[in-house]
């Protein structure tokens, strides 16, 4: 394994650094009082200035995957996407954020070309954007298979009902399309070929956000977390994916480039909480000295950068093995990057917004939001508990014949 940065890749890096520096960093506020003003959820002006400049600077989809139509690697995109998650902001401004990415993937991948035209074409452009519809307020959504939702065929059509929730992205006003799980066969004995998957345009009748979902009291808006009700909603039968009862296999298509993508993300985030740990404590002075020189602070700085170093390699293995042998072989990869990296971000957010003081718990300094995005992130897309147990197994299976 070799996980020196190629030239291209250095060069990438700094020209998204250099985006980062002149555009996102010095409007962060801007942004946060953009979306204040009048009603939170309407789409701020500066995110579209912020599009058009990534798109002219050619820094657009590079999520993208290699085998359909983009130029990166798991391996080479990791370190950008890193570099984007140290903003809240900057993924949706490279159109490179969740859950559209996933969605994208999706469509990429199963989608018909009458499906890619009618909604992959435009999310990719920037101009809408999508929710994915799998996690239910009346189960263990822990367990996929526990999902009650139906999707019953009706002619040329289906009909489809029951209530999401956590469906990120659905409050948004430009959220156009839905990825919505449910079951078609209930009655299959195969548990993983009960479920399918459909898209369900925002706007069908029938379709109604009941509520947004604050994290911490953090409504994320204009993008946000919201439940959903789906009552008596018809849509053409052609808008199924991939077929009736495939919709386990659609969600292991696209949650293992998810997981790698949040986990990148988080890297990010810890490494900006641990800059503004090391500055803040470097600039205040307590019993004679500063901050940065009690010794117990020199511990949790020094603990946060093997946390991060080790995170950081953790995942770029994850990615390596998911170009060079696939998703489904790297699965205990992906798991375990997938509890070590919110878990690794949440220790070192912790010990920055301790470092702070009462500042750290405030919105000044951004790290109570940073910190309970890193904690949704224990159970966003599996559930820390769902990954060991997966990780468990994988490892009990190698002695299994000894």
């Amino acid at each position: 394994m070799d996980f020196e940065y190629s030239d291209k890749v250095k060069q990438l890096q700094a020209r998204v650094s250099a985006f980062m520096d002149e555009h996102i960093y010095p409007n962060e506020e801007k942004m946060y009082a953009q979306i204040a003003e009048g009603d939170r959820w309407q789409l701020p002006a500066l995110m579209e200035e912020w599009k058009a400049q990534a798109r002219a600077a050619g820094l657009w989809n590079l999520w993208q995957p290699k085998d359909h139509g983009g130029t990166l690697t798991n391996l080479e995109y990791a370190p950008l996407c890193e570099i984007m998650g140290r903003s809240p902001f900057a993924p949706e401004a490279f159109n490179c954020s969740a859950p559209d990415t996933g969605n994208m993937e999706v469509l990429l991948r199963y989608g018909t070309d009458a499906q890619k035209k009618q909604w992959l074409e435009p999310l990719l452009e920037g101009k809408i954007r999508s929710c994915f519809a799998m996690t239910e307020p009346a189960v263990a959504s822990s367990d996929a298979t526990n999902i009650e939702a139906r999707i019953q065929g009706d002619g040329d059509h289906y009909v489809i009902n029951g209530r999401k929730w956590w469906s990120s992205g659905a409050p948004d006003p430009r959220c156009r399309i839905f990825i919505f799980m449910g079951k078609t066969d209930p009655d299959n004995p195969d548990r993983h070929k009960q479920q399918s998957m459909i898209l369900v345009p925002a706007d069908a009748p029938g379709v109604t956000i009941e509520k947004v979902l604050p994290v911490f009291g953090f409504d994320d808006a204009p993008h946000g977390h919201a439940q959903v009700r789906f009552e008596n909603v018809r849509v053409p039968a052609s808008n199924m994916l991939l077929g009736e009862g495939r919709g386990f296999e659609i969600a292991q298509g696209r949650l293992g480039p998810g997981r790698i993508h949040h986990c990148m993300r988080l890297i990010g985030l810890a490494e900006r909480a641990l800059e503004k740990m090391c500055r803040r404590t470097m600039s205040r002075v307590a019993f004679g000295k500063p901050v940065s020189e009690q010794t117990v602070t020199q511990e949790r700085i020094a603990e946060s950068r093997i946390l991060i170093e080790q995170a950081r390699l953790l995942t770029l293995k994850a990615a390596w093995m998911m170009d060079k042998v696939g998703n489904k072989v790297a699965k205990a990869e992906i798991a375990m990057i997938k509890v070590a990296a919110p878990n690794m971000a949440c220790q070192v957010i912790d010990w920055a917004i301790q470092a702070h003081g009462g500042g750290g718990v405030t919105d000044d300094f951004r790290l109570s939001q940073a910190y309970a995005n890193a904690r949704l992130l224990r159970l966003a897309d599996g559930p820390d508990e769902v990954h060991r147990n997966q990780i468990a197994r994988i490892e009990l299976k190698k002695h299994m014949h000894r």
